[in-house]
């Protein structure tokens, strides 16, 4: 993985409503991180670096660094809410990774040569049905992402999950649940405009041929 990401925070010891709503008026965002079989830790972040740092999509699938209180934890992020409204980070969760056991991480699927693929060439469009994939690793074979290759897909076929080719040590969650539980990821079909325009031309080839017999 290339990207780094540390973020500096601070303990708090108020908790609730009320002191959360004044940490985001001091534009810090209230935070906790867990598990591990610690204590759990409630801290502070500044917005602006939480925020600028979550822009960049690796944030998501990265193991993160958090610095409080002279100490340094490893994690991944679980949850972030975000205001309904405002550009406003609202709370953040944490957790803590262990080396020697499984993450189940959601990671951003990059979808390659797609305006390439038969099927775009031919005129049909691509339909993402899935934009990231739970998997399950150890923290040390997360992967930034998981890549999928459009370039033989023609008009009307689909890539299934069983179709990818996942990273040494990575595991699909969804397909740890058997095979019967494999989905479509992309497909390629035609615009449905273009479709209807078909049918209406075969018709019509169809009355002509009709009143050419008669």
């Amino acid at each position: 993985m290339s990207a780094t990401f540390t973020l500096n925070a601070e303990l708090r010891t108020d908790t609730g409503k009320g002191a959360s709503r004044r940490l985001r008026h001091a534009n810090r965002v209230p935070a906790i991180i867990y598990g591990s079989d610690k204590e759990p830790a409630m801290l502070t972040l500044r917005h602006d670096d939480i925020f600028h740092a979550s822009d960049d999509e690796a944030f998501f699938s990265h193991i993160l660094t958090i610095e409080y209180d002279g100490k340094s934890e490893q994690v991944i992020i679980k949850d972030m809410q975000r205001h309904p409204a405002r550009i406003q980070i609202m709370h953040a969760d944490f957790q803590r990774i262990d080396a020697d056991h499984a993450l189940h991480v959601n990671v951003p699927i990059h979808f390659l040569n797609e305006e390439s693929s038969l099927g775009v060439k031919a005129g049909g469009i691509v339909s993402h049905e899935m934009t990231e994939l739970e998997v399950s690793c150890l923290p040390k074979d997360l992967p930034e992402y998981i890549e999928v290759d459009m370039a033989n897909l023609d008009v009307g076929d689909s890539i299934h999950l069983t179709s990818i080719v996942l990273p040494e040590g990575v595991s699909s969650v969804i397909l740890m649940q058997g095979d019967d539980h494999d989905q479509a990821v992309a497909a390629i079909h035609m615009p449905r405009g273009e479709k209807l325009d078909e049918e209406v031309a075969v018709e019509g080839e169809g009355e002509e041929e009709g009143t050419e017999e008669e």
